[in-house]
């Protein structure tokens, strides 16, 4: 009986664990159809008639991007969206160029885990856990540190020279939630009292903070 109980337990499981990512492709391969597309859950495929060796692949993750911007950091995204091959595939990557000093702001992706390998420089990963605890590592040029899904995380160049960082993710979009953009940028704009009150702040201070987000 208690056999049986654990192989009921350990099946569950596995099919828990099945549905933390996007749905298995039902065929070979479905290129996304950008263009002339219904609202659907995902993209519709291209005809395989109309499919080419260059659909499956992507260059936008070989040049180094400027970081001469405010947060130092730049990113190219090779998702579906710039990537149609991935449609359906449960993955994609991004590319993320630091200045010395250079950040990618605290975000998260609600449709992913996250794999951030460090390909040159020195970065300190970190994300928090929802009861609050702060997980960190300053990571160099060939490791790896993961980040769960949906929790708010960083990079930032710690090190003297430029970084550059792969991240993958178990989704072929999924998504982000850059924190200070949707708690001070939103169209329309959160209600400053309910900031004032979240962040024990006065609304001078809000406001303030706001009009450096456009609001």
């Amino acid at each position: 009986m208690a056999a049986k109980q654990n192989l009921l337990i350990i099946s569950i499981a596995l099919l828990i664990s099945f549905c933390q990512c996007d749905p298995d492709a039902l065929q070979d391969f479905c290129i996304a159809e950008l263009k002339n597309q219904p609202f659907i859950n995902g993209f519709p495929c291209k005809s395989p008639r109309d499919v080419t060796s260059d659909d499956f692949f992507f260059a936008g993750l070989a040049q180094e991007k400027d970081t001469d911007n405010i947060l130092g950091s730049n990113l190219t995204a090779g998702n579906v969206l710039s990537f149609p091959g991935l449609n359906t595939l449960s993955m994609s990557m991004n590319r993320v160029d630091f200045a010395p000093g250079g950040i990618n702001p605290p975000h998260s992706h609600p449709r992913a885990a996250e794999l951030v390998f460090v390909m040159r420089g020195c970065l300190l990963v970190g994300f928090v856990a929802t009861d609050g605890k702060f997980f960190s590592k300053t990571l160099k040029a060939g490791e790896v540190f993961v980040i769960p899904k949906g929790l708010i995380h960083f990079q930032y160049n710690v090190g003297k020279k430029t970084a550059t960082a792969i991240t993958s993710f178990n989704s072929q979009l999924p998504g982000v939630v850059i924190a200070a953009n949707t708690l001070f940028g939103s169209t329309p704009e959160i209600p400053t009292g309910v900031l004032t009150k979240a962040f024990s702040v006065d609304d001078k201070l809000i406001n303030e903070i706001k009009s450096k987000f456009g609001n």
